[in-house]
């Protein structure tokens, strides 16, 4: 029977002869379900028209993506250490190419997944490198697929040694960030998904309930989010797309972009329109 994968937002359900008929993750006021209707699609019809990517991003960090992009495009992140590799979130597809050059890098240790829009077919992964899955347990309620790999937490776990995953809420109530020490030369980087959303502006950051569906988050949750991360020092942060990188300054630009949102939030202005000399 197919695990069979959300054409909208790539996350594998449970094996069934049928297709589900629906997503539940889609149903979601955070998602949407396509102009098309509901549809599915399997890994291996996705093995056949696309590829997995491995790049480098820095010294031991290795982005893992999909070309072309699946579903809401999101790409992953390999951490590797000397205690074990991390794979900060997940994609829908794992082919030939992708389960050697991973293995290559020294496999994987563990699976953590910001939200539940990136859970991607971790389940396949899993079993491919016999990692363990470790989810919040304030999101159990949005797993698709089952499996006994996967090891539910509270607030905040260590998947290898030196890494750091913490629950900081938001986007959902078990939305996540890892912390990575030994990150940009030693100074600390944060993996975020878009539970802290790196915008096109890239000294900036942003924080939203849905991102497709531009509904916004409050000024306490918003608040709750920068106290929670304030914890960390890191210099660089990695949101979940390719490129999607705040290079230098990565806390404070944390920081003034929680400051901003809330500014916004309780009305007040922003810039003024630039005066022509």
């Amino acid at each position: 029977m197919p695990a069979w994968i959300c054409a909208t937002c790539g996350v594998q359900h449970a094996d069934s002869v049928h297709a589900p008929t629906r997503c539940a993750i889609c149903d979601d006021e955070r998602q949407y379900v396509g102009e098309g209707g509901q549809s599915w699609t399997t890994m291996a019809e996705l093995a056949e028209s696309h590829a997995v990517v491995v790049k480098e991003e820095e010294p031991s960090l290795f982005g893992v993506g999909i070309e072309p992009p699946v579903a809401i495009g999101q790409r992953a992140l390999l951490v590797r250490t000397r205690s074990g590799n991390v794979l900060w979130d997940c994609i829908p597809l794992l082919d030939d190419a992708a389960r050697a050059r991973l293995g290559e890098l020294g496999g994987i240790s563990a699976i953590c997944i910001s939200h539940p829009h990136f859970y991607g077919s971790y389940v396949e992964l899993a079993d491919a490198f016999d990692a363990r899955v470790l989810i919040p347990r304030a999101d159990a309620a949005w797993i698709r697929r089952p499996s006994s790999r996967v090891e539910l937490f509270d607030d905040e776990v260590e998947p290898v040694p030196g890494v750091t995953v913490a629950r900081i809420g938001g986007h959902f109530d078990g939305a996540a960030v890892l912390h990575w020490p030994a990150g940009s030369g030693g100074r600390g980087a944060l993996l975020t998904g878009d539970t802290v959303q790196v915008v096109p502006d890239r000294g900036w950051a942003s924080f939203m309930w849905s991102y497709p569906n531009l509904i916004p988050l409050d000024v306490r949750t918003v608040e709750e989010i920068a106290r929670r991360i304030a914890r960390f020092h890191f210099d660089r942060v990695y949101g979940g797309w390719w490129g999607r990188v705040i290079l230098d300054d990565g806390a404070a630009a944390v920081r003034r972009s929680a400051e901003r949102y809330v500014e916004r939030l309780r009305g007040q202005r922003g810039p003024s329109l630039p005066v022509d000399e």
